[in-house]
């Protein structure tokens, strides 16, 4: 069955949490889908762990689709999320339904919007209501790093977290069907979670929100070139690859691959 905004909605209200992952091709979705992911995001963060780029801000539209349209291609029930990417909202609201749109076109059931601007809020409204469900970002958001001074907790004194929550009910009218909480203490996360009627998705915002996100090359072990506090690795796929691609350049050189069994003769019978 698919997981729809109503089920995400009904997981919270039945107290279970909410597993959200982020996956950028076919076969690592295939696999989360199959593991029972209740949301798989396509999150800017490829840019960084896929892309190699320093900051998710220099993704684009077409790449952002092009990975999305992958994701959805392996998913057959967990919901999928593409990732705005910088200003491709920021333009115009006709400039953002279009780019919404084309997220749907390629496969997304929602897209996910930074910030709570007035403008944001009109995109949220205007979005909801042409059928393009929306997951809201507050907290620290990646892509205004410049405004808000680098990779700082967010929430740390009551009035920022009034602040934020404020931030949270504008968007949940506007008709955000959930909200990612990222970087933010664990009681500041706790107390906007149950201020809001909407689902809150924490990423290194502490243990009470409805459900928890983490990119996936970082929970895999995969890439390793840095490494957040709150993250925890459920694997080491980097060790596993550089391994299997040592073991395979010492058989290729050493004449151990191909064997008898991995070749193909003229009278052979396939």
């Amino acid at each position: 069955m698919k997981t729809t905004v109503r089920t995400i909605n009904k997981l919270k209200s039945d107290g279970q949490k909410i597993a959200v992952l982020t996956a950028y091709d076919y076969s690592t979705a295939k696999y989360f889908d199959e593991a029972g992911v209740d949301i798989i995001l396509v999150g800017d963060s490829l840019a960084n762990v896929a892309l190699g780029y320093d900051s998710t801000q220099k993704i684009s539209m077409d790449e952002m689709l092009t990975f999305t349209g992958a994701v959805a291609r392996g998913v057959k029930s967990a919901m999928v999320v593409g990732d705005m990417p910088f200003m491709s909202f920021n333009i115009s609201l006709e400039n953002a339904l279009k780019n919404a749109g084309e997220m749907i076109k390629a496969g997304a059931s929602a897209v996910k919007i930074e910030g709570c601007s007035d403008y944001i809020l009109e995109v949220v409204k205007r979005c909801t209501e042409s059928g393009i469900p929306v997951m809201a970002h507050l907290g620290f958001t990646p892509q205004y790093i410049h405004s808000i001074g680098g990779h700082k907790i967010q929430g740390k004194t009551l009035s920022d977290t009034e602040y934020i929550l404020e931030q949270g009910k504008k968007l949940q009218a506007a008709g955000a069907f959930s909200l990612v909480l990222e970087l933010l203490p664990e009681e500041s996360a706790k107390y906007i979670t149950e201020n809001l009627d909407i689902p809150t998705i924490g990423i290194g915002a502490g243990k009470y929100c409805s459900g928890q996100v983490l990119v996936s090359d970082d929970m895999l072990g995969k890439f390793s070139d840095y490494v957040p506090k709150f993250v925890r690795q459920y694997a080491n796929l980097k060790d596993s690859i550089l391994n299997a691609a040592k073991n395979y350049c010492e058989d290729v050189k050493n004449g151990r691959y191909p064997d008898e069994k991995e070749v193909t003769h003229v009278n052979s019978q396939n």
